[in-house]
């Protein structure tokens, strides 16, 4: 599955009515740890289809970086039932990044 591109007009729909977890990946184009992310972001998405994994680029949607209390970027979070359930930040390799949606 790809990754989705999620805004204030979809994020209700695809992150907090969603009937499986969310990875939700904080970015910026001018960050260098989210792009070194990137990669593993889209693995992610393509080796695990029991959850979504969508992006907020936080220069584009301030609101919801703002309303998540998003300090720092890459800044990653997991919704269940449409709830944050677990958040970390910084670069971290696939390995981890499997290891935190449990």
């Amino acid at each position: 599955m790809k990754e989705i591109t999620l805004t204030t007009d979809n994020f209700a729909e695809e992150v907090l009515r969603s009937d499986r977890p969310v990875f939700v990946d904080f970015w910026a184009s001018w960050c260098g740890p989210c792009r070194m992310l990137a990669p593993a972001v889209a693995r992610l998405a393509e080796e695990h289809p029991e959850i979504k994994v969508g992006k907020v680029n936080v220069d584009e949607e301030p609101e919801l970086a703002g309303f998540y209390a998003v300090a720092a970027i890459p800044t990653m979070m997991l919704f269940v039932n449409g709830e944050p359930a677990k958040k970390t930040m910084g670069f971290m390799p696939y390995s981890e990044l499997e290891a935190f949606i449990g």
